[in-house]
């Protein structure tokens, strides 16, 4: 016997313009009788937005809604994703998984000044952007209902392809196009078709933002990032807002091939995927800040910062943005980014990115006591004692030891099968 769906009235559905979200239109109608408004969040993804305002009303929406949320997305988001050094198992710069406690904030505001009652999105109950969305919804809309078509049906893209051409909706995938794609100012992701064969190269049509090596330039490409306490606001000495900055590491990195991610990652949900990604501007201005705090941090900060970074993009990655401790790891952040101001100059070249050169007023290295030629005034006598005191502790441990081994061996005559120690 079916379970009768609670009643809702009105949705508010995060519409992306794509096929999930193309069918989740009419499937709502259909299941629950409710009024959708979709909510399109211009988050940096290239394409023509009102185009997918326009599919939402063809296909049944009583109201289309977009936001412009790319400077938000930048300041409130990327920057702290940068301080961070974000990387999601050392490889994924989390573009995607940044951008979905934003759209679920915008889904839950929008709610409550229409007066829905219910949020939907286009998740499959494999991916983690469901993780994401229902916990950030429920942490801070948890009067909303929410409604995931593509899981709660079970549905699999070429179930949604009959589906779409059954009802006559308007969508951008065909079956010569499998591929499903997520864009912002952050990364493009790509999944399906042939990429889920890891085994297989991903095929060059996927590729979009980064360039093919045929086509890289010949000669590398040096350029100059600007940080103003953690942050980057300046290319080649020219002050850029955060959105335009981003962009234009996008195209220039991309040009050289930079940002190219072929990874197996392990998702929220317990399974391993293959994902492929593009995020040249992201890498390279990771690459840039890690630079520039190796320059002006301390080493025991430095070690303990790359513990706090790495926990802060498992809880990006984990759907945890709105949590206590993904907030309290920011302010801790936010406190080491104070002197990680400066510039770093890197190096685009054949599919990489490397820095070349970093310079800040709060540099911790000292010529003068690094240098090996004139005018060193590093006191190299004083060492002999350092190292003294420093190997102290090992001196007395191995000594021990070696009487342990001694005694031990010497009762082993006397009592057969005793296990000695190894140095």
């Amino acid at each position: 016997m079916n379970q009768e769906k609670p009643r809702v009235k009105k949705v508010v559905l995060a519409y992306s313009g794509g096929l999930d979200t193309s069918v989740a239109i009419p499937w709502i109608r259909e299941q629950y009788g409710a009024e959708i408004v979709t909510l399109t969040v211009d988050v940096g993804q290239q394409g023509e937005l009102t185009g997918a305002l326009d599919r939402a009303r063809k296909n049944g929406a009583a109201d289309s809604r977009l936001l412009d949320r790319k400077d938000l997305f930048a300041r409130e988001f990327l920057a702290p994703a940068i301080q961070a050094n974000a990387l999601y198992e050392g490889v994924y710069p989390l573009s995607t998984a940044l951008a979905r406690p934003l759209i679920a904030r915008s889904l839950v505001e929008v709610a409550q000044e229409v007066g829905a009652d219910a949020v939907a999105h286009g998740c499959t109950g494999k991916g983690n952007d469901q993780v994401r969305f229902d916990v950030a919804v429920h942490t801070l809309g948890p009067h909303l209902r929410v409604i995931a078509p593509v899981r709660e049906w079970n549905m699999n893209r070429t179930d949604e392809l009959e589906y779409a051409r059954a009802h006559g909706l308007s969508v951008r995938v065909t079956p010569d196009s499998p591929y499903s794609v997520d864009e912002n100012l952050w990364g493009r992701s790509i999944e399906g078709g042939a990429l889920e064969h890891a085994d297989r190269a991903a095929p060059e049509e996927v590729f979009d933002w980064t360039s093919h090596p045929s086509e890289w330039p010949a000669a590398p490409e040096t350029l100059t990032v600007e940080f103003d306490r953690g942050v980057p606001v300046r290319l080649d000495g020219v002050a850029l807002d955060p959105v335009s900055l981003i962009l234009s590491m996008n195209r220039r990195a991309g040009a050289h091939g930079v940002g190219r991610i072929d990874h197996v990652e392990d998702r929220v949900v317990g399974i391993k995927s293959r994902e492929t990604y593009e995020c040249p501007g992201a890498l390279a201005l990771i690459e840039a800040h890690r630079a520039l705090e190796a320059l002006v941090l301390p080493r025991d900060l430095l070690s303990f910062k790359a513990g706090v970074d790495r926990r802060f993009g498992e809880l990006v990655y984990e759907g945890l943005w709105f949590s206590p401790l993904r907030e309290a790891l920011a302010g801790f952040l936010r406190s080491t980014q104070e002197v990680v101001t400066g510039s770093v100059t890197l190096r685009l070249h054949q599919g990489s990115v490397r820095a070349v050169g970093r310079s800040s007023e709060y540099s911790l290295l000292s010529h003068e006591l690094a240098t090996y030629g004139h005018g060193s005034s590093f006191p190299q006598e004083l060492a002999v004692g350092f190292i003294h005191l420093y190997g102290l502790p090992n001196q007395l441990a191995h000594a021990r030891a070696v009487a342990a081994r001694a005694r031990l061996g010497e009762e082993g005559t006397r009592a057969p099968g005793a296990v000695l120690p190894t140095a």
